[in-house]
């Protein structure tokens, strides 16, 4: 039995990239592949997904959290990516490590920026 919250709702808003996931062209980010890495571990070990989301394709997604929407409209692009739980932004400006995903998953309501 998982000790996770499979009823937690992890989401990371990514920066504007060339492709969804980032994970194409000649140099690909190395943060970007482990995020993807991390997500996927997590949701294939623990049952939780991370919902990503990218600027110029899903924007609708970035005006429905009002606390990504006001980090995008005092900072701009360069808050980015943000990483929410359940709503509350917890991670800015970096994307969050295995771990860190792995405790948002665990422990939802003590996420912190």
């Amino acid at each position: 039995m998982s000790d996770t919250d499979t009823n937690v709702r992890i989401e990371i808003f990514d920066p504007p990239m060339c492709c969804p996931g980032g994970l194409c062209g000649p140099a690909i980010d190395p943060a970007l592949l482990d995020v993807n890495e991390a997500a996927l571990k997590l949701k294939n070990e623990h049952g939780v997904e991370v919902h990503r989301y990218l600027l110029q394709q899903q924007g609708q997604k970035f005006m429905e959290n009002p606390a990504v929407l006001a980090l995008l409209q005092e900072q701009g692009t360069d808050v980015l990516p943000v990483t929410a739980v359940n709503g509350k932004v917890v991670k800015q400006r970096e994307f969050p490590t295995f771990k860190e995903l792995l405790t948002y998953a665990q422990s939802p309501e003590t996420a912190t920026v």
